[in-house]
């Protein structure tokens, strides 16, 4: 079995990638070790984040690193285990997180955010998936005006710099918005031009759907036993292309390292839960409780509790403390009924240092091609990045400048 390119992966950004080199006219076989949709794309909050112009950064001050360092914090956990590990990262993550290192990087993370919502609409009406995509923004909800007043200026200096649309709500106006909210929350900014999906694992899959009636493959697979030039096991047997695409998230550094490659990739892991809403409750849109750091989202399945992030290697047992912990805090604002997963689930987000993507092409291997490490955004950016890189696999002109985001900015 012959193809022109491999893209191993078949979460968002690989699907993604696949869709827009099928369209180029590339004979394009998806490889994963499960169906799409059904690893880290699986339990996101759902949002695609227009206004995410800025990467989620460390914190740098020192009260914030404090709190974090006693290991109580409902946003951010880590296990001690694994800091020796993971601390060599954290060091070059700090670093880039200084404030005018920050502001350089948003200035070319902004290139890829502000097509973010165009490429998935595109996408959504060429797969027929219009019912999953809920328009109208998304609401980052405060306890204290002080952190309202706080949270209002960065918008403030967003839409001054590139445009990020949004809204101040008050206490009345977000009770008339939300009305099943509860009196801990006293107002909220709304993104406006984000827009959000009901079941990120569904708008995977139709992804994936359309992929394959414009006449891709999807192969069960081992994606550690790629190899030059360039070839991988799956369960129809060898397959072989020209080309090849790692798009395996979290675990994209195995096939790299395989290769040859040091790419300072770590991970923040994350935690779901689905809920009943009591009867007569309503959630119309997703809610960030921006003090405690957890986020509820309106789902297929219910009310989805998304948890903030766990320092610690990708493959350790799970612990769901934050959720056990942000839960008490979740029922404050909204009248949540029983669990309706009989576990949490967990998934890990794959993080670079400098908090960009590895989008273009191996820096020690022809037609070799690497598309990772979007962190929060993996959904955010996955129609993006696949346009961007099927773009430059056929040597069209890129929408966006890719530079910013190669691999041997690593000296990998």
């Amino acid at each position: 079995m012959k193809f022109d390119t491999l893209v191993l992966g078949g979460g968002m950004v690989g699907v993604c990638v696949a869709v827009h080199l099928q369209q180029r006219g590339l004979a394009v076989a998806l490889v994963d070790r499960k169906a799409p949709g059904n690893e880290t794309s699986f339990g996101n909050a759902g949002l695609i984040q227009r206004e995410g112009v800025y990467p989620y950064a460390l914190p740098r001050d020192l009260a914030t690193l404090m709190r974090y360092a006693r290991n109580r914090s409902p946003d951010v956990r880590y296990h001690a285990r694994a800091m020796p590990k993971v601390l060599p990262f954290l060091c070059r993550y700090w670093y880039h997180s200084r404030a005018d290192r920050h502001a350089a990087i948003a200035r070319s993370y902004s290139t890829l955010i502000e097509h973010c919502v165009d490429e998935h609409r595109a996408l959504v009406e060429a797969s027929g998936a219009q019912a999953l995509l809920r328009k109208g923004g998304w609401l980052k909800a405060f306890r204290s005006a002080r952190k309202q007043e706080a949270e209002l200026r960065v918008a403030e200096q967003w839409r001054s710099e590139y445009g990020v649309a949004f809204e101040s709500l008050d206490a009345g106006q977000l009770r008339r918005d939300e009305p099943s909210l509860g009196p801990a929350l006293i107002g909220a900014l709304r993104y406006t031009d984000a827009d959000s999906v009901s079941d990120p694992n569904a708008l995977v899959t139709a992804y994936a759907r359309y992929f394959e009636t414009l006449g891709g493959r999807i192969f069960i697979g081992d994606a550690t036993t790629l190899a030059p030039e360039w070839g991988v096991d799956t369960e129809a047997g060898r397959i072989d292309a020209h080309s090849a695409v790692v798009a395996l998230g979290p675990w994209s550094d195995v096939v790299t390292a395989r290769l040859g490659y040091r790419l300072p990739l770590a991970v923040k892991r994350g935690y779901h839960m689905h809920y009943a809403a009591r009867e007569g409750a309503r959630l119309k849109q997703p809610v960030l409780d921006a003090e405690v750091g957890y986020m509820m989202t309106p789902m297929t399945r219910g009310i989805r509790l998304t948890t903030g992030a766990e320092l610690a290697c990708r493959d350790a047992p799970p612990t769901p403390v934050q959720l056990d912990a942000i839960e008490p805090f979740a029922r404050e604002v909204f009248p949540l009924g029983q669990r309706l997963d009989a576990q949490p689930w967990l998934g890990c987000r794959p993080c670079t240092p400098d908090m960009m993507p590895v989008i273009g092409p191996a820096n020690r291997h022809r037609n070799l091609w690497f598309a990772f490490g979007h962190a929060h955004h993996g959904l955010t950016l996955g129609p993006i990045t696949g346009r961007l890189l099927a773009e430059m696999m056929v040597g069209a002109d890129p929408i966006a400048d890719p530079h910013p985001f190669r691999a041997d900015r690593f000296r990998c």
